[in-house]
């Protein structure tokens, strides 16, 4: 078969999408006038923010020795946060790119991306990027790949995704040392999902490797072995990089089955398409279990069930993405919702608004533990007070990869977030060290931490260990005397007070003052731990320093008028206090 199924695989910013973008235009997949930079970054979010966050799939076509070949290509995200997009792509393939910038070496999810493809059998493909820099340091780069995956220097091939250089000689490379795919074309069509997404027109669009068999004719009845539901082929074909249909994907092909279905539930990641319910379902994903929690809520309360069936085809896009209804008494009804990591929660939020014109307010973030065995993942499930007995939280093992000048401050600050140093290994300049340390630490303000110490030299890679016995209270928040229920947490209780203290003066930042003064506190049980006071004022908007907006024309003031309105839109009342959307969002940052 002339069909080669690869992913790039690397570190965030490590150049992927720039080099996807050179194989596109070098194989005349998209003309030269109409590419443009990081072209499989679909998504708005993704160009604004210059990461990648879905993975990404394209048909090519390629001519070694005037032979036609059929390239797939899936580009994958970098963040550890969307590490199961990656394994998704790979379960699709059986070769991958493994990309190292030569300027910053091996880093985290090169080395977790890179053992994750050979635990599934692939062909790796060594590739050193942005050769063309100055700073490029290609011989240490060498010999880091050389120690740590066991590579040759002649097999590790240097490329500049932005010049062009080399990239020919890797289609070549592609070509010779990837597989081509099993090819069973008589038997009956097995398909596994990898991806989807919702079409108005035409339901959910499954993004589908072809394992056996190929897709029947379009209006052909097919079934879902996992749901058990059933659909139609209302379109198949592949991607270049849009929807392209095509009559018939075979055996060992990718791409995309349009099932006229119009509920997001019944088309899963991980299931697999077939004709008949008489076919034995493939082996789909590992479930992903969701490790930071944050309560979503709609700003106007009437809109709970849009933002339900919002949530519904989110979901379909972002399967390590999950959610259920949840009742809180300052926010009304809403969502508690599971994610993967900080930046996966904050880029869903920002999704959610300008994909699906969706605002939402966010609670506090949280992570889930264990009492008396029960999981707990809302603070509001925990009792009051600081007599919490047979509580246990998640620990994580953490990898840290960072230049040697910074190994000091990185272990100050994990030490400060109770993290236990298990060993350290030396890869050139570079440095990996190993710790276990509670999730807890890690969804508050770590990252942002850990690349301020290190100039944003260092890399992390974390996975979930066990739950042990912690310490911990609930602190509350109140605003006015009213307690926010939205704003609770469970906290390590040597840290309570000072995280107490950190809460209200931030709210003290955040929160409109009003004609009466208002009374911030943080509290455990009974016992107020930290409090400030925001003093009254009336605001008014018509003011504009000490001159009153006016001169007889209303347009002016009822423009004004107009904004404040909308800004109180987005405020929730707690008692007789508004608490502006910043305000959570404030919270989730800090």
């Amino acid at each position: 078969m002339n069909i080669r199924n690869f992913s790039i695989i690397a570190h965030v910013d490590h150049g992927k999408s720039t080099l996807a973008d050179r194989l596109l235009e070098i194989t005349g997949t998209i003309p030269k006038d109409k590419l443009q930079p990081q072209l499989l970054d679909s998504l708005a979010l993704e160009r604004e923010r210059g990461i990648t966050i879905k993975l990404a799939p394209v048909r090519m076509s390629y001519i070694l020795n005037s032979e036609l070949y059929i390239l797939n290509l899936i580009d994958t995200p970098g963040h550890v946060d969307f590490s199961y997009e990656v394994s998704r792509a790979l379960a699709a393939v059986e070769g991958a790119i493994l990309l190292v910038d030569a300027t910053q070496g091996i880093q985290a999810q090169t080395l977790a991306h890179g053992l994750a493809a050979l635990e599934q059998n692939l062909t790796l493909i060594p590739v050193i990027n942005k050769i063309d820099l100055p700073n490029a340091d290609i011989e240490n780069t060498k010999n880091q790949l050389m120690e740590t995956f066991g590579f040759s220097d002649e097999e590790i091939l240097l490329v500049s995704g932005k010049t062009g250089q080399g990239v020919d000689k890797l289609l070549e490379i592609i070509v010779t040392k990837v597989p081509p795919p099993k090819q069973e074309i008589g038997n009956a069509l097995r398909a596994l999902i990898f991806d989807s997404f919702f079409d108005s027109f035409k339901g959910v669009v499954a993004q589908v490797r072809i394992v056996e068999g190929q897709t029947p004719p379009n209006q052909t009845p097919i079934v879902f072995l996992g749901t058990k539901a059933s659909g139609y082929v209302l379109e198949s074909g592949f991607f270049a990089p849009q929807l392209t249909p095509e009559n018939g994907l075979k055996s060992g092909e990718i791409g995309y089955i349009a099932t006229g279905i119009k509920e997001p539930d019944l088309v899963r990641v991980g299931d697999t398409i077939a004709t008949d319910f008489s076919s034995q379902p493939l082996p789909g994903y590992k479930q992903v279990k969701p490790m930071v929690f944050v309560g979503l809520f709609p700003i106007d309360a009437d809109k709970y069930f849009e933002l339900k069936e919002v949530l519904g085809k989110f979901k379909l896009t972002d399967p390590a993405f999950s959610y259920l209804p949840e009742q809180s008494q300052a926010l009304g009804a809403g969502f508690r919702c599971g994610f993967l990591g900080l930046l996966h929660a904050e880029v869903v939020q920002e999704r959610l608004s300008k994909e699906f014109n969706m605002d939402v307010l966010a609670t506090a973030p949280s992570v889930e533990y264990l009492l008396d065995d029960q999981p707990i993942t809302s603070p509001t499930e925990l009792t009051e007070g600081d007599n919490t007995k047979n509580l246990k939280e998640p620990w994580v093992n953490l990898r840290i990869f960072v230049p040697q000048t910074y190994i000091g401050p990185v272990m100050e600050l994990v030490q400060d977030k109770r993290g236990k140093f298990l060993d350290m290994q030396h890869f050139g300049l570079q440095v990996e060290l190993s710790y276990e340390m509670p999730l807890s630490e890690m969804v508050t303000n770590f990252y942002d931490k850990l690349k301020s110490v290190s100039s944003g030299f260092a890399s992390l890679d974390w996975a979930l260990i066990d739950f042990r016995e912690v310490n911990a209270v609930r602190v509350d928040i109140m605003v006015g005397g009213e307690k926010v229920d939205a704003l609770s947490s469970i906290i390590f209780k040597p840290k309570a007070e000072s995280f107490g203290r950190q809460i209200v003066e931030k709210l003290k930042e955040v929160l409109p003052r009003q004609n009466f003064s208002v009374a911030i506190q943080a509290a455990i049980g009974g016992t107020i731990i930290a409090r400030e006071t925001i003093s009254p004022f009336r605001k008014d908007v018509l003011m504009h320093g000490s001159k009153v907006v006016g001169g007889g024309d209303y347009s002016r003031k009822r423009k004004l008028l107009e904004k404040q309105k909308k800004g109180k839109k987005k405020m929730k009342m707690i008692g007789k206090v508004e608490i502006p959307q910043e305000a959570f969002l404030s919270i989730l940052k800090s």
